[in-house]
């Protein structure tokens, strides 16, 4: 897919005016739910929601475990965006479309980000139901979101990639993690195209360079939002067994079933650690 120029400033614009428009007011912070991961919603008090077709120039999510919804909330006084759901390379769109919401989250004031998913695991000590934080990425998508023209309004043309998610963030969260009593793992997370999971030749690969979880999201948004100058931490439920212990093959559904049975300890630690 061409991709180079998805949206122009005016529908960036014509976005934000309507979400201002009919929310009212806005918040610094954001949180992407990967698949399965709705259980947060449950710890909200919700003010108000958008399905993602009827905000202008949105994509529209199409992905089993995904709401699509765009919903401004509350969670012990503190005031969020969330989007339910997200939007994928592999959905067909193009990248600049995958981050677009991201774009029009940081006009509206958006300083924080918490990006979630549901991942594969690589490392053979990890297990499903783990939850990963993500220290660093390795991007093997075929495009990048910051391909084409750039707008500096956005950000710098070169960003410096060396340290795209917030140390002091993800310190405090590991912190949180010991308090609760969870074993928090950390490490690299690959992002590739899907949608078709790895062959095992495929995962052999992955370890090799250094992939501890793979998935099919997280990368662009990560790109995308560090070249604004959000703050990003970047979480992983590690829902399948990329090396299986047994001869087992795994289905979407199941991975969306035990991300939302592990949700639970994503929730006690994206609470404990907003900003």
């Amino acid at each position: 897919m061409t991709d180079v120029k998805a949206f122009s400033w005016d529908d960036l614009q014509e976005t934000c005016d309507f979400l201002k428009n009919h929310s009212g007011e806005t918040a610094k912070t954001a949180i992407v739910l990967g698949s399965g991961l709705g259980l947060l919603m449950d710890h909200l008090t919700i003010l108000k929601r958008f399905a993602y077709g009827e905000i202008p120039h949105f994509p529209i999510s199409t992905v089993v475990g995904h709401s699509g919804e765009l919903v401004m909330a509350e969670i012990d006084s503190k005031r969020l965006w969330i989007m339910n759901g997200r939007f994928h390379y592999y959905e067909g769109y193009g990248m600049s479309q995958v981050v677009y919401p991201l774009r029009v989250l940081k006009l509206l004031g958006v300083e924080n980000l918490v990006v979630t998913n549901a991942a594969g695991g690589l490392n053979a000590d990890f297990e499903a139901g783990d939850i990963m934080l993500i220290e660093d990425v390795i991007s093997l998508l075929p495009a990048n979101p910051l391909r084409g023209k750039n707008d500096n309004r956005l950000g710098p043309r070169f960003p410096d990639m060396s340290a795209p998610l917030d140390e002091q963030w993800s310190a405090q969260v590991k912190e949180s993690a010991l308090e609760l009593g969870y074993n928090l793992k950390s490490g690299v997370y690959v992002g590739v195209t899907g949608p078709n999971l790895e062959t095992k030749a495929e995962i052999n690969y992955l370890r090799i360079i250094g992939g501890d979880a793979v998935g099919m999201s997280t990368v662009p948004e990560i790109i995308c939002a560090h070249q604004m100058g959000i703050r990003v931490l970047a979480i992983s439920v590690i829902t399948n067994e990329s090396i299986p212990k047994s001869a087992k093959e795994f289905t979407h559904e199941e991975v969306v079933e035990v991300a939302g049975r592990a949700g639970v300890k994503l929730v006690d630690l994206v609470k404990s650690n907003l900003p």
